[in-house]
């Protein structure tokens, strides 16, 4: 089930759509112009809008912003249907894009895919152009998949969790080899060492004299 905003000014297609979405299992709320919309996503978070491009007090185009700011995937809905209207949404950032008349059917498919990749990439970690993949156990950097042995990845995975935090090298044997690993410290260091220079973070994990690493992300 997901969360979502309706914001669509004629009151027959916006009442449809939110009765379908409803039977079929997601919580809907609905917005009839785009001030009304800004104050939903002040008050509320939302998984997904559907969102109609030609709205009164604000139209689509100027509340998209608003949505990627709060992490809103949007769908735009629009009787604007010629291909440089739709090649505009989506070069803006809209996930997809549905022309009036649209069938119920085919937005519920297009919004179940939408809400399935986020859901596969919610637990995803980026920093620095690194992207760490839990589910898949994969790191990619710039594009290119990175080839990491399991402690390897372990303790980038850490590291990636927690960026700015300080660990000792004891901390890190700790979480991330286990407490029953009796072997000593350098291993953390030669792990490190290894990370580096595989992801060419040489000025990224920072040694702290006398204490351990952290993964420095300067805001």
């Amino acid at each position: 089930m997901a969360r979502i905003l309706i914001v669509e000014d004629d009151d027959s297609i916006r009442e449809l759509v939110e009765m379908n979405l409803n039977i079929a299992g997601h919580k809907c709320e609905t917005a009839a112009d785009g001030r009304e919309a800004l104050s939903k996503i002040a008050l509320h978070t939302f998984d997904l809008a559907v969102l109609d491009i030609m709205l009164p007090e604000a139209d689509g185009y100027e509340l998209l912003p608003h949505m990627q700011k709060a992490d809103i995937p949007v769908i735009f809905v629009s009787a604007k249907g010629q291909e440089m209207d739709r090649v505009k949404g989506l070069r803006l950032g809209a996930e997809d894009y549905l022309v009036k008349p649209f069938s119920v059917l085919e937005l519920l498919v297009r919004i179940e895919k939408i809400i399935g990749r986020r859901m596969l990439k919610s637990d995803d970690i980026e920093i620095l152009g690194v992207r760490l993949c839990p589910k898949e156990r994969q790191v990619w950097s710039d594009g290119l998949q990175i080839d990491l042995k399991p402690m390897e990845y372990e303790l980038l995975h850490m590291l990636m969790k927690h960026p700015n935090i300080v660990f000792t090298r004891e901390q890190l044997l700790r979480e991330v080899w286990g407490d029953l690993y009796f072997g000593e410290t350098r291993t953390v260091d030669n792990h490190i060492a290894i990370l580096r220079r595989k992801l060419n973070w040489s000025e990224r994990i920072v040694t702290v004299h006398r204490v351990g690493y952290k993964l420095e992300v300067k805001a």
